[in-house]
């Protein structure tokens, strides 16, 4: 069983919001920012969830590179194209801006994934491009899948 905390902070309501989800994982936080960093396209090895991840742009763990995604979210095929926009080894973080696919139709897109001991949170920065828009919380449930997972993986180890 996870500790999982969820919150959401707006800055405008209906402009700019952002949720915040921070899981506890038994396989430290660092090795899941270690692969996902050096090693993202063993992933979609691990992570049913996940169909392919294709570099396309730069090497896998550095600034620029851009990264091309199929994933299952809510039982359906999605697309995402992200840059990495920057690494912090010290936090052990990653932001992502999200320039193409799927989540682009409803939002502006920014994931942000710091890892910390028994911990890894996920900031998303987005901005609705319709007010209406249902909160994004379909893709949370991906990413949660997503980091079980890889912690799934390393704990059979």
């Amino acid at each position: 069983s996870h500790l999982i905390t969820i919150s959401e902070e707006k800055e405008n309501v209906g402009v700019k919001d952002k949720l915040i989800a921070s899981m506890e994982v038994k396989c430290g936080g660092h090795l899941i920012h270690d692969l996902l960093h050096t090693n993202t396209h063993q992933a979609a090895n691990i992570s049913p969830t996940i169909n392919r991840f294709e570099v396309h742009d730069c090497e896998i763990g550095k600034v620029g590179t851009i990264i091309n995604l199929k994933y299952n979210e809510d039982g359906q095929e999605k697309t995402g194209k992200y840059e990495i926009e920057a690494i912090n080894c010290c936090k052990k973080s990653i932001s992502r801006k999200v320039i193409d696919g799927d989540l682009l139709e409803f939002y502006r897109y920014t994931i942000v994934s710091p890892c910390e001991q028994q911990w890894v949170t996920w900031t998303f920065e987005y901005e609705k491009k319709v007010e209406n828009n249902p909160e994004p919380l379909n893709f949370l449930g991906f990413i949660h899948n997503m980091t079980n997972d890889i912690e799934g993986d390393f704990l059979k180890k």
